[in-house]
């Protein structure tokens, strides 16, 4: 397709995006040099701690999102609407396509005791030769094993392919979220048989499989009243995977760069044209995941600024500051490197009181815990800058690439201190930015599929040029974070 003239007015598109804490819907106006974003409506994810487990509030998910449709629609004609959520997770519908139960949240801890049952039935080096995916212990292929409602089962759908379904009625599975599920195929872009059939699972569970850019259908009659849209409306499939769309919307103009999607998750790594399944890769736990036009997104999760907010949460309940201006303030003062942990220790998995675990994860490695909440921020800071450090110049030897610039996308970009740190421990520039990036790769996998973009280099040519960012220099002493580096055993 061609993309439109420069005289053609900007189009409309609508984004749900969802993520672990929050939803939001967001229209983006797109042409050939605009790339505007609007939140029209933000609403709360909580999950709910049930006698099953911890699961999601699916429900009120799906109102969220029909609430920013029925706003969208208030304020602009929009042409296509696009989700994109989370990994993994799942809801189950019966014969009748009634939901069987609330998804289960990956933090649920169901899954810890059926790892070792899965490698039973085929090894994890197998699994890995196959699927190419990061060992992570509430990958759906684990979840699957534990579920005990699966009898009760005719259809799986991944979280956006299950508010897709109610928009539309259709069913199917997009293909950068089939990716992470252990399930899906690495090399032939297909649902692995050889897995499905290791594990007893029938293949008529799963849908068939959507490309980013497909039509997954058009609104629902009921829908379409309720958010005051046309029936006519197409819910266009995205890269439906949060990060996938993240990594749509990194704005780099050479091709010789990292990515790290910043949010509750540090997802760090490179675009590649092909997977790397060789067992040096799944012994360094990296993951190779769909992205646009068939790359793949070699990455390796960290726990990220999860470990933050769960701290400003905890201090918040005891009525301690907790807002993070000022706590970002007393931690650039505080004294560097005095206390490190490695953010992906299984302690800090769970919410909870991450202050407390930081303090007990320092005495049990000869440390003295950090004495005041600007330490306990700067430490978590330092902490997952050496972890993006050691994670990108793994991704580049095993992948055999050069990395010359980093971009730090999502949320994380706004923290300044972070991405300077990151400069630091990386020594190569950092430019931080777009903040909204998840979003706006949804919006412009919609725009190319409706020829107002082109092609990827041309998606991240107009981020570039139409998105707030900041470069970082390094400026640290690399002695002082090499060591820091070797404390933690991220050298």
């Amino acid at each position: 397709m061609t993309p439109l003239s420069s005289s053609a007015p900007p189009t409309a598109f609508a984004a749900a995006d969802l993520g672990a804490t929050s939803g939001r819907v967001v229209v983006g106006h797109v042409g050939r040099d605009t790339l505007d974003l609007t939140e029209t409506h933000r609403f709360d994810n909580t999950p709910a701690q049930l006698p099953t487990g911890l699961h999601w509030d699916i429900l009120g998910l799906h109102q969220g999102v029909l609430d920013g449709l029925r706003k969208a629609a208030r304020s602009t004609t929009v042409a296509s609407i696009g989700i994109d959520s989370w990994a993994v997770d799942y809801g189950l519908l019966d014969s009748d396509g009634a939901l069987v139960a609330n998804p289960f949240h990956y933090r649920d801890p169901r899954t810890a005791q059926v790892v070792e049952q899965v490698w039973g039935r085929i090894q994890a080096r197998d699994l890995y030769r196959i699927t190419g995916l990061q060992h992570l212990s509430f990958n759906t292929v684990y979840q699957l094993a534990a579920e005990k409602q699966l009898h009760r089962a005719r259809t799986l759908l991944l979280i956006p392919d299950l508010i897709t379904h109610w928009l539309t009625g259709t069913t199917g599975t997009e293909a950068t979220n089939a990716s992470t599920t252990g399930l899906y195929d690495a090399r032939t872009g297909t649902w692995s048989q050889p897995v499905l059939a290791a594990l007893g699972l029938d293949p008529g569970l799963l849908p068939p499989l959507r490309r980013p850019g497909d039509l997954a259908g058009t609104l629902l009659p009921g829908v379409a009243e309720t958010v005051g849209l046309p029936a006519t409306t197409p819910v266009t499939a995205v890269a439906s995977h949060d990060t996938a769309s993240a990594v749509v919307a990194v704005p780099a103009v050479t091709t010789d760069f990292a990515y790290i999607s910043c949010g509750t998750w540090s997802l760090a790594g490179l675009e590649l044209d092909r997977p790397v399944l060789t067992d040096a890769s799944r012994a360094a736990n990296f993951t190779n995941e769909l992205g646009i036009d068939n790359t793949t997104r070699y990455l390796r999760n960290i726990m990220g600024l999860w470990l933050l907010s769960e701290s400003q949460r905890t201090w918040r309940s005891r009525g301690l500051p907790h807002h993070l201006p000022p706590l970002l303030d007393e931690a650039a003062r505080a004294r560097p490197f005095a206390a490190l942990v490695n953010p992906d220790a299984p302690e800090f998995l769970a919410p909870g009181d991450i202050p407390a675990r930081i303090a007990e994860y320092c005495a049990r490695t000869g440390q003295t815990p950090p004495e005041s909440q600007g330490a306990v921020v700067r430490c978590i800071l330092e902490s997952l800058a050496l972890a993006h450090r050691h994670t990108l110049r793994q991704a580049a030897e095993l992948a055999g690439r050069d990395i010359r610039v980093v971009h730090l996308v999502g949320g994380g970009s706004r923290n300044e201190l972070l991405c300077q740190f990151t400069a630091d421990a990386t020594g190569l520039p950092v430019v931080a930015g777009p903040t909204e990036a998840t979003a706006l790769g949804n919006i412009l996998v919609q725009a190319r599929a409706h020829a107002v973009v082109g092609d990827r280099s041309d998606m991240r040519r107009l981020v570039s040029r139409t998105q707030d960012l900041c470069r970082y220099t390094p400026q640290g002493d690399a002695k002082a974070w090499n060591s820091a580096a070797a404390r933690i055993g991220l050298s």
